[in-house]
């Protein structure tokens, strides 16, 4: 059985993003103060920092502007993460940038989360920033968004302009994909409804920040149903005690898979059932992911990285030929039918970018079928043909066998990365 309670142990992946100066180092800085996840010696080298800029306290923002250019400059430029716990759940934050030219960044910090962060700055209300990281919440198919409308005390806490906020942001959601929208005003610099609940702010009823963030339900946000074991290493112990043992060791992407379970290894098409699933700490009845485990099968069958375990009656589509969303995140531009090898779960491949069928303005949302030159930042659609087939779901249905990333072979730099649209 599947512990039911395993929520309260569970890793919440939090991106961040909004525009410049709209306090998402603040807010996280906040966030790690107050739930006390700050060690003394970041602490007294921040109110160090802090003296030695003239101001008094401890700038908050300090705890994630890790960067010289950052702490000089009082933005950010690269992600940086930062780790903390409550007793109830584990968190890993990314605070990405919000100038435009660091896109890319957001996107990588993005491509994990289980949930986005977005700040709106109250006194500015919906930009053409937050439009652009929604997008991109949208696009990596993040299933829950937090907008936190901050810097409240600067609007006098007024719920008027709150609601005003939420009805502008409820406007642009038409063009988007975001199943599970949350509102929450707060002021990050004074902790206003960020671990504690705000006494100037008795308008609102909903729960602080971090409570939103401790019970958000992200279990069934799995993908439960369609079982995809990538292999990654096939283990041979070749030990006297060990001596006929082959396991297929990965991590399952998605669904769950039995001791007992058909499944078939693709791309050769054999079948078997599951002997055993083998981990450390012993034999298990049933894998869920995302478990990483080694499964014995009651056949000896030809399966090496790269092939993929899957049920027999639910298999993903097998194609050299799709059409996917890529972010370029190279300085160097596409190459026209350049060739990159492709990164798919534990497969690797030859590929060629054979079109580009639009790009994507992320200011205003409209599509470009004319400019076919793909460079740093660019969000676009695109035709990719491989030398072999790849076992693929659409990025929809499943984000970890609908993404890719492309490599130049030249440089050996991951140029783009990528999500399966058919």
């Amino acid at each position: 059985m599947i512990n039911q309670n395993i929520e309260y142990n569970q890793l919440l992946r939090i991106s961040t993003a909004g525009s410049v100066d709209d306090g998402k180092s603040t807010l996280i800085g906040r966030l790690l103060y107050d739930s006390k996840s700050i060690f003394e010696d970041q602490l007294n080298a921040v109110e160090a920092t802090t003296r030695r800029k003239g101001r008094e306290g401890v700038d908050l923002a300090l705890f994630t502007d890790g960067l010289r250019d950052e702490r000089e400059q009082g933005i950010t430029i690269d992600v940086a993460y930062r780790y903390f716990t409550t007793p109830k759940r584990k968190f890993i934050i990314a605070d990405t940038p919000g100038h435009i030219q660091y896109t890319r960044n957001m996107v990588t910090g993005a491509s994990t989360a289980n949930v986005a962060i977005i700040l709106v700055d109250a006194r500015n209300g919906i930009t053409e920033q937050t439009r652009r990281h929604s997008f991109i919440a949208s696009l990596l198919q993040i299933p829950h968004v937090i907008v936190c409308v901050n810097k409240m005390d600067l609007v006098d806490w007024s719920e008027s302009r709150f609601q005003e906020i939420v009805q502008q942001y409820e406007g642009i959601l038409s063009k988007m994909t975001i199943r599970d929208v949350r509102y929450i005003p707060i002021s990050a610099l004074n902790g206003d409804n960020v671990v504690n609940r705000s006494n100037d702010m008795d308008w609102y009823q909903g729960a602080p920040l971090l409570h939103t963030l401790e019970t958000l339900h992200i279990a069934s946000d799995l993908n439960k149903i369609d079982a995809r074991f990538p292999v990654q290493t096939v283990i041979r112990p070749q030990v006297a005690e060990f001596h006929d043992y082959r396991g297929y060791a990965g991590r399952l992407e998605s669904g769950i898979l039995r001791k007992g379970d058909e499944i078939i290894a693709l791309p050769s098409g054999f079948s078997s059932k599951i002997k055993s699933i083998d981990t450390f700490d012993g034999e298990l009845a049933e894998a869920f992911a995302p478990m990483s485990v080694s499964l014995t099968l009651e056949d000896d069958i030809d399966i090496s990285r790269g092939d993929m375990i899957v049920r027999a009656n639910n298999q993903p589509k097998q194609v050299q030929e799709f059409e996917a969303m890529i972010c370029w995140l190279n300085s160097t531009p596409a190459r026209p039918r350049g060739k990159y090898t492709i990164k798919h779960t534990t497969n690797e491949q030859k590929s060629m970018i054979t079109d580009v069928l639009y790009k994507i303005n992320i200011d205003n949302l409209e599509r470009n079928s004319d400019d076919k030159d793909i460079v740093m930042n660019d969000i676009c659609r695109i035709t990719i043909k491989t030398t072999k087939p790849l076992m693929i779901d659409e990025y929809r249905d499943n984000r970890s066998t609908g993404s890719f990333i492309l490599i130049d072979d030249s440089t050996n730099e991951t140029v783009a990365a990528g999500m399966i649209i058919s």
